[in-house]
């Protein structure tokens, strides 16, 4: 059998698509996974944990990462830095793990050229309408950032063509489960090429 190599799962969508609630289903329901935790110079936001949801640093500290080598990607997404850090990647790959990553649209592709044998999946919106909800429901944006959120995604799910898989979140549990139904597969293609 030898060591079996890691899966790295890229994991993508527009701000208030849902991605966080179908991750944390997914990452529940299969405890074999695991969830890379990217950087952020943002602020926290209620009900978030740094070293769970982020690790919330600040600008200086992200500078000095990246000018060390320790950021595989990074992108400016509003007025907030976000970049995921290299060390525990590539551990958990060497370990044989499935890694999921939740990066922004621009990371994806940077990641993608960095780990080619990586998988890329896109959740998108039932409907725009649908995803501008989302987002005033949250009630944590202004007007503008709103608007800015959905210019931003406009133009992230005409990308969504270069991903390997789509998913839409219109039912929350059925979005999860498309989700891990292509995880298990990835993971049988991976045994199988062993």
């Amino acid at each position: 059998m030898g060591n079996k190599k890691g899966v790295l799962v890229l994991f993508s969508g527009p701000s208030g698509v849902g991605k966080d609630t179908v991750l944390d289903i997914v990452l529940n329901k299969d405890k074999n996974l695991q969830k890379s935790i990217s950087l952020t110079t943002r602020g926290i936001r209620e009900n978030e944990v740094d070293g769970k949801d982020y690790y919330f640093i600040s600008s200086d500290k992200f500078e000095d990462m990246i000018s060390k080598g320790q950021v595989l990607e990074y992108a400016k997404y509003g007025s907030n830095f976000y970049g995921t850090p290299k060390a525990p990647i590539d551990q958990w790959l060497g370990e044989g793990k499935t890694v999921i990553l939740k990066i922004e649209v621009q990371g994806a592709s940077k990641i993608k050229e960095l780990y080619p044998d990586s998988v890329s999946m896109f959740v998108l919106p039932p409907s725009m309408e649908e995803l501008e909800n989302r987002l005033r429901s949250r009630g944590t944006e202004s007007e503008d950032d709103i608007q800015r959120r959905l210019d931003i995604a406009k133009s992230e799910i005409e990308n969504s063509v270069d991903y390997d898989y789509l998913v839409i979140n219109d039912e929350i549990g059925i979005a999860s489960d498309n989700v891990l139904n292509i995880v298990k597969t990835l993971n049988l293609t991976e045994n199988n090429n062993e």
